[in-house]
């Protein structure tokens, strides 16, 4: 299976308004889950940008995998099985996911992401790369960012997201 991990692919500038926040839990209580599943269903589309395709089943991806002991080609492949089924979704994830998913230590690790000098550091490279110098301090994690990038925090793609959610209504 091609998980995009061509190194020319990144940033497009291209946007997914239409990917859940990372902040969404999925009902099993894992935060980033609802937006990972999103992200398999446009891979197997072929709609997710090559923006996305860089850091698909890498990032969040790949640590929320990692703390369920878990390939991300699994949790793929059960997105691409079930269709559009989600019960029958939720069944396979569920075969797949160990008993305890220590939620509470996951989200607690995942809110956390780029609260580090390292984190700190990539922050403000990013914000400074995206031209928002000025929310230096202001976005604190890299949840954060997604949500600034993608116009849930207000300052980056507000023009653009209030576009794609006229053109969605």
């Amino acid at each position: 299976m091609d998980l995009m991990t061509d190194a020319s692919l990144g940033p497009t500038g291209e946007i997914c308004f239409d990917l859940p926040s990372p902040y969404e839990p999925h009902p099993c209580g894992l935060l980033h889950l609802p937006r990972f599943v999103a992200k398999c269903k446009k891979h197997l589309n072929e709609e997710l940008p090559k923006s996305y395709q860089k850091n698909f089943c890498r990032g969040f991806d790949r640590f929320l995998c990692m703390h369920l002991e878990i390939d991300p080609a699994q949790v793929v492949d059960a997105v691409r099985t079930a269709g559009g089924d989600a019960k029958e979704l939720d069944r396979l994830l569920a075969e797949c996911f160990p008993e305890d998913l220590k939620v509470a230590e996951w989200n607690r690790e995942v809110v956390h992401k780029g609260q580090t000098e390292a984190g700190r550091e990539f922050l403000a490279e990013s914000l400074t790369n995206m031209g928002t110098p000025e929310k230096i301090g202001q976005i604190q994690s890299v949840m954060d960012m997604i949500d600034f990038d993608e116009g849930r925090i207000p300052g980056f793609s507000d023009e653009e997201r209030k576009r794609w959610e006229e053109s969605n209504r």
